[in-house]
C-alpha cells in the first residue's frame, strides 16, 4: 500500500505528506491518501467512515463530524478505491478538476486544508479586483477632463478605505461561497483539515485511509520574498497583506513591475499614494511586448505619481519602527555595488509567487522539486528523478509552475481529467491568455514579438506584424477612452496566429477572440469573415484581423496545425 499523507499544521495552509513505503508507485497497487489533518474539534477523531449514502464522516468520540456532500450525480467509487479522484487543494484549478471529473462520472474528492478558493478567491484575483473596481471608478471622477469632454460635472471624490477593504473581502466571500455550494451541489466531498497539526496514521487506526485510483496535486503558491527582505505585515507587506488593505501609505515602494506590481500602483495611485518602483531588470513591466510596454508606460507610469529605479536589487528591507521609516537598500543589479537607500512608509513585495509543495513527501516516491515546481510532462504527470512517469500522480497550477495563472490550473486540472477518463489531451499553453486589470487593461496571447522572431528564425518563416488603435475605434470614442493599441503578430504564409497583445479600454475581455482562435487553429484569412456588432470594442480586433496580409498561397491550404507549447 502506498500513501499519501494530508497533514495540517500550524500555519494557516495544510501540508499533505506523500509516505511511500516502497521506491516507487505501482500502477497495480491502490494509491491511498493518509487524511492527518483535522480540526480543533476533532481531537476524539477515530477514523474516517463511510455512511451508505456516500458521506464522509469525521467520527470523534462517538459522533460524527460531517465534511462533505453528497449527491448521486458524484459517480460510484470504484471496488478498490474510496474515490476515482482526490484533489489535493481546492483552489481555481482544483475545483475546475473536481466539477469536470463529476460531470464525466468520477467519485471525486477535494481536500483543503484552508478555505476553498485557494490563493486566487482568498488572496489574489478576486479581491484584487475589487479593489481595481474602485481604483478605476475614483480615476474617472478625478479626471475632471474626462468628465467635462462627456459634459459631467461631479464634485471632489472621495473614499471610505474600510468601505473599500470591505467590498473587497465581501467579493471573496461571495466567491468562495459560490464555489463550495457550486461543488457540494454536485456531490464532490470536500475533506477539510485546519490550523491543529494531529498525528494520525499509527498501527492499529486503518480507518485513517483514503484510497483513490489517481490523484491530484493542486496545492498552489505562496508570495515569494527575496532574502533579506523583513515582512512585518504592516508596513513591509506582500499581496497577502495589502488587499486588506488596513492602511493607505503616502508613499509606497513597490519592489517588482510585473502584474502584481503595475496593478498595485494603479490601486494605490487612486486612492492619493505616490509610489515608487524598484525593478530588477532594466526595464519596466519585463515579460510584456517591448512595444505595448513602452505605450502603457507612458499612460500607467508616467503621467502619475509614480517614479522608479531600474536595474536594480533591493538587498536589504527594515520595517517601519520607534519612529524611523521603512528602509531600503539598492544594490547595482549588474555590478552589486550599492546604489541608493530609500526611506519610505511602505513596501510591497511584489517579486512574484513561489510554489506551496514544501512538505509534500515527494522525495518518498523518488520526486524531487526543482527550486519548488512539482516536474510534469505536457500531460501534467508527476516525473521522477529518474525521468520516469510517478503512475497515477498529476500536478497543476502554480505547484508545477507552468503558467502561474488561476485559469492555467484550472484548464490543466481538466485536461487532467480527460487523461484519466481515457481520452488523450494536451493543453496548448499559447492559446492561454493573461490580463493585467490596470486602466485601461493589458491582455496578450501566445508570443511577444521578440519570441516570435527568435521561433522564426530558428524554424525559418516569416513574421508579419498589424495593428489597430482604439483611437479609430467608435464605442472607445463614446467612451472617451481612445488611448489603446492593438497588435497581431502573425505568419503572412499561412496565417497563423502567433501572438496578440492588447493595451486599452476593457482589453482583458476582447483578448479572448483571438485566445480562442489560436486554440481552435483558425488562421487570419478565416477569421476576417467572422462579424462583430458595431459600434463595439470588438471591431478593435476586427479591424486588426482585417489590416494583415496573408499570402494568396495561404488561401488553398487547409487549417493550421495546433500548436503545442509545453
Amino acid at each position: 500500500m502506498h500513501s499519501i499523507c494530508f497533514q495540517a499544521t500550524g500555519v494557516p495552509r495544510s501540508n499533505y505528506i506523500f509516505d511511500s513505503c516502497s521506491p516507487a508507485l505501482a500502477i497495480s497497487k491502490p494509491i491511498n491518501l493518509r487524511f492527518c489533518g483535522l480540526r480543533k474539534e476533532a481531537f476524539g477523531f477515530s477514523g474516517l467512515t463511510h455512511s451508505s449514502s456516500g458521506r464522509v464522516r469525521f467520527s470523534s468520540r462517538g459522533h460524527s463530524k460531517k465534511v462533505s456532500a453528497s449527491a448521486e450525480s458524484n459517480g460510484s467509487p470504484p471496488k478498490s478505491f474510496d474515490y476515482d479522484l482526490i484533489i489535493i487543494g481546492a483552489g481555481v484549478g482544483g475545483h475546475g478538476a473536481a466539477l469536470h471529473a463529476v460531470e464525466k462520472g468520477l467519485k471525486t474528492a477535494i481536500i483543503e486544508g484552508d478555505v476553498v478558493g485557494g490563493t486566487c478567491v482568498n488572496r489574489g484575483c478576486v479581491p484584487s479586483k475589487a479593489l481595481l473596481a474602485v481604483s478605476g471608478k475614483m480615476r474617472e471622477l478625478q479626471s475632471e477632463h474626462h468628465m467635462k469632454a462627456l459634459g459631467l460635472q461631479v464634485s471632489a471624490a472621495g473614499y471610505d478605505r474600510q468601505g473599500v477593504a470591505d467590498h473587497a473581502n465581501n467579493l471573496a466571500s461571495k466567491i468562495r461561497s459560490n464555489l463550495t455550494n457550486s461543488m457540494k451541489a454536485l456531490g464532490v466531498d470536500i475533506l477539510t483539515g485546519g490550523p491543529q497539526k494531529v498525528k494520525y496514521g499509527k498501527v492499529g487506526f486503518p480507518d485513517n485511509i483514503v484510497t483513490a485510483k489517481n490523484i491530484i496535486i493542486a496545492t498552489g503558491s505562496v508570495p515569494f520574498v527575496p532574502k533579506g527582505i523583513e515582512v512585518d505585515g504592516k508596513t513591509v507587506i506582500t499581496s497577502d497583506h495589502a488587499l486588506k488593505l488596513e492602511s493607505v501609505p503616502d508613499w509606497i515602494a513597490i519592489v517588482g513591475s510585473g502584474y502584481i506590481g503595475l496593478e498595485f500602483s494603479d490601486v494605490y495611485t487612486a486612492l492619493g499614494s505616490e509610489v515608487t518602483f524598484i525593478e530588477a531588470l532594466d526595464q519596466l513591466m519585463p515579460g510584456f511586448d517591448p512595444e505595448i510596454g513602452k505605450l502603457a508606460q507612458r499612460v500607467l507610469i508616467n503621467p502619475r505619481k509614480i517614479d522608479y529605479h531600474t536595474g536594480v536589487f533591493a538587498t536589504k528591507i527594515t520595517p517601519a519602527k520607534d519612529g524611523k521609516p521603512v528602509i531600503i537598500e539598492l544594490i547595482d543589479a549588474k555590478t552589486k555595488e550599492p546604489k541608493d537607500t530609500l526611506e519610505v512608509d511602505a513596501a510591497l513585495i511584489a517579486t512574484g509567487r513561489a510554489p506551496f509543495t514544501n512538505g509534500l513527501g515527494l522525495e518518498n516516491v523518488n520526486v524531487v522539486t526543482q527550486r519548488g515546481f512539482v516536474p510534469v510532462d505536457e500531460r501534467m504527470r508527476v516525473i521522477d528523478t529518474n525521468g520516469n512517469l510517478v503512475p497515477h500522480l498529476y500536478c497543476i497550477g502554480d505547484a508545477n509552475g507552468k503558467m502561474m495563472l488561476a485559469h492555467a490550473a484550472s484548464a490543466q486540472g481538466i485536461s487532467v481529467v480527460e487523461q484519466v477518463t481515457g481520452r488523450d489531451h494536451v493543453l496548448n499553453h499559447l492559446s492561454i491568455p493573461a490580463a493585467c486589470f490596470t486602466h485601461p487593461e493589458i491582455s496578450m496571447v501566445g508570443l511577444t514579438e521578440p519570441q516570435a522572431r527568435e521561433k522564426a528564425q530558428k524554424e525559418g518563416f516569416e513574421v508579419g506584424v498589424a495593428k489597430t488603435s482604439f483611437k479609430a475605434n467608435t464605442k472607445a470614442l463614446a467612451e472617451n477612452e481612445g488611448e489603446g493599441l492593438a497588435k497581431l503578430i502573425y505568419r503572412p504564409d499561412n496565417g497563423e496566429i502567433l501572438g496578440v497583445h492588447i493595451f486599452g479600454l476593457h482589453a482583458a475581455d476582447l483578448i479572448h477572440e483571438a485566445s480562442n482562435a489560436i486554440a481552435l487553429g483558425t488562421r487570419i484569412q478565416d477569421i476576417k469573415f467572422a462579424v462583430h456588432a458595431h459600434p463595439t470594442l470588438s471591431e478593435v480586433l476586427d479591424e486588426l484581423f482585417k489590416s494583415a496580409k496573408v499570402k494568396a498561397a495561404a488561401l488553398s491550404h487547409g487549417p493550421v496545425s495546433e500548436p503545442v507549447a509545453v
